[in-house]
């Protein structure tokens, strides 16, 4: 049997789904995607469950790509994987609560702009670090711009900043920052709870809409983009100097 690396339970209506890899700081692993996106496929599937509570066990929700697995090179399926999981969690009908407590990086940010209601506890930090790695936030700008203002999301994209959850809310990112993570996220699924299922299910397409509209336009050419940048030098340098611990070459002082 392989790892598992996501928890899924229920209780009164919700699915409680939660990445369990901290060894691996939650990184989207083929492994992980794959158990995660069937996951979120049997709460949607299950007429007993009214919305998804999206969670993490250890200090860090999600790290983004497996830099270890991107490093070998072969990134179209990886991609691929990543893009079919964020539509999924946006297309979804039932409401999707992210409730976050730790870390949260590149592709990590994708999950989180795919939640249509987020929450972020003192613990919690956010970057865009793609651009210090040689790389760009290109699937996850689907789920991430629309959500943004657009001054925030030029200074955080480009300069791969970290930032935390009181920003995170300022601008857009999630929903709002709470000082207890447990009693805010409970207090949003009692209300989902309170809720008509079949009022949740018609409402949810009133919000993603134009999020959806993005995939449909411009999916495909952020795949490719993302999988171009994976394979070039200057994101071989990256991925290389953060696995290594170092700087990059390009981020070290002129000579």
């Amino acid at each position: 049997m392989p790892d598992e690396l996501v928890q899924y339970s229920t209780d009164r209506g919700i699915a409680r789904i939660a990445l369990d890899s901290p060894g691996n700081r939650n990184a989207l692993s083929a492994a992980l995607v794959g158990q995660l996106t069937d996951a979120v496929l049997a709460a949607a599937a299950d007429d007993r469950v009214r919305a998804i509570e999206l969670t993490h066990t250890g200090s860090t929700f999600c790290a983004g790509a497996d830099l270890t697995e991107a490093s070998q090179g072969g990134m179209q399926a990886g991609t691929a994987r990543l893009l079919s999981l964020l539509k999924l969690l946006v297309s979804c009908q039932k409401p999707v609560v992210g409730s976050v407590d730790g870390h949260v990086r590149a592709g990590g940010l994708g999950l989180v702009g795919g939640c249509d209601i987020v929450l972020a506890g003192p613990a919690s930090t956010f970057a865009f670090s793609e651009v210090r790695l040689g790389l760009a936030p290109a699937m996850i700008s689907l789920t991430t711009l629309p959500r943004l203002s657009p001054r925030a999301a030029s200074r955080y994209y480009l300069t791969g900043e970290t930032f935390d959850a009181a920003t995170a809310a300022r601008i857009g990112l999630i929903t709002e920052a709470v000082d207890d993570i447990d009693a805010g996220t409970r207090a949003v699924l009692d209300a989902l709870r309170a809720a008509s299922p079949q009022g949740l299910t018609a409402t949810k397409p009133l919000l993603t809409g134009e999020l959806l509209a993005g995939f449909e336009q411009r999916a495909s050419s952020l795949a490719e983009l993302s999988a171009r940048l994976f394979g070039s030098a200057e994101a071989a340098e990256g991925m290389a100097a953060f696995l290594e611990k170092r700087k990059p070459r390009w981020a070290e002082p002129s000579a």
